[in-house]
């Protein structure tokens, strides 16, 4: 699944996404395991950089985990968790340190208050199929100083197909949003004015005893139908019933598989503002003959 932007009605309600990742915050650490390996898996990219950011941006930074993490990684800079769900937040200062704490920002991640090239490095992990790319780019691409880094993590289009597949035998309204695919993310970064993207995708099987464990896990990270044209109405027991029995039929060995497809970005602004030509990479302070040679077997551009 391709192409420059959703299917029409596919757009996302903010607002409604919000209150998922609100209700979520208290209990979001328990049941994010996906999301603790993806942040370790970016985190660990950043050991193949050379940079040393004065002032870093956490953005969709969750209940701060990362933002820790990137504190420790590099304890000279000022560190701004940024989230939209003041819940995420409040669960976030568990994370930080009585000496040097990072910031905490409550804000839109397409709207940042930040001045412009006023951040060195931008670290997203799972944000950005929650935002329209092209707005997210652009103001990531606004706050990042010459040769700053931008490296984050989204779903691609294959992800949680299972369950789409099985929602489209049991009625015809959309319940699982879109994601786009690296290569339209990747464009939209040069789009943006960013040099030398590298893009990968790695693929994950979660495995359920029940369908009921899937919903739960979900809900409980606040990874809900946010769509606009989402069904505003409770299930109800006939339609769930198809659903179950159509995931039903693609149980192997005992448990229910959901496929999570991982889209990897990391890219840099140029070295001067009015500079638009893509520099060299070496130039840029990344390797990429070491990034592409730390994935192995993985589909890549």
């Amino acid at each position: 699944m391709s192409g420059s932007g959703p299917p029409g009605g596919l757009s996302l309600d903010t607002h409604a996404a919000r209150r998922a990742f609100d209700r979520a915050s208290s209990g979001y650490d328990s049941l994010a395991v996906l999301q603790t390996e993806v942040r370790g898996e970016l985190l660990g990219r950043l050991e193949l950089t050379a940079l040393t950011p004065g002032v870093i941006l956490d953005a969709g930074c969750g209940t701060g985990h990362a933002s820790r993490a990137l504190q420790r990684r590099y304890p000279g800079s000022r560190v701004i968790a940024l989230d939209f769900a003041p819940g995420m937040l409040r669960a976030a200062r568990a994370q930080r340190r009585w000496l040097r704490p990072f910031h905490r920002v409550c804000a839109d991640a397409c709207r940042l208050p930040l001045a412009d090239g006023s951040v060195d490095l931008v670290f997203s992990n799972l944000l950005a199929h929650w935002c329209e790319p092209q707005a997210l780019f652009a103001e990531v691409r606004r706050v990042l100083a010459p040769r700053g880094l931008f490296t984050f993590s989204c779903l691609g289009p294959d992800s949680l197909q299972e369950l789409r597949a099985a929602w489209a035998a049991a009625d015809r309204d959309t319940h699982v949003h879109f994601f786009r695919d690296m290569h339209d993310l990747g464009d939209e970064l040069l789009r943006a004015g960013f040099a030398a993207p590298v893009m990968d995708v790695e693929r994950y099987t979660l495995r359920y005893r029940e369908l009921a464990a899937l919903a739960a896990d979900l809900r409980g990270t606040g990874a809900v139908n946010a769509l606009h044209a989402r069904p505003k109405g409770l299930t109800g027991k006939g339609k769930f019933s198809r659903l179950a029995a159509a995931y039903e039929a693609l149980r192997e060995d005992g448990r229910l598989p959901a496929t999570v497809e991982v889209v990897y970005g990391q890219a840099w602004t140029p070295a001067a503002a009015a500079a638009r030509p893509r520099p060299e990479p070496a130039a840029m302070g990344i390797s990429l003959v070491a990034l592409r040679a730390k994935l192995p077997g993985k589909r890549r551009e």
